[in-house]
């Protein structure tokens, strides 16, 4: 495996899915690719907490 970029969904911009997690994901199994940048991730994460409340 190598490191592959992806594009984010959300913001369109860049990011680099590291072969370390591959590694997890296909542990995990998980069979998808993530779609957002971790910083997307992270805001749409929080978002969902705040919603929940």
């Amino acid at each position: 495996m190598a490191d592959k970029n992806l594009t984010c969904v959300d913001c369109g911009k860049e990011f680099i899915f590291t072969e370390g997690e591959q590694k997890f994901y296909a542990e995990k199994g998980f069979e998808n690719e993530p779609k957002r940048c971790p910083e997307c991730r992270k805001a749409r994460k929080q978002q969902k907490r705040n919603f929940n409340r």
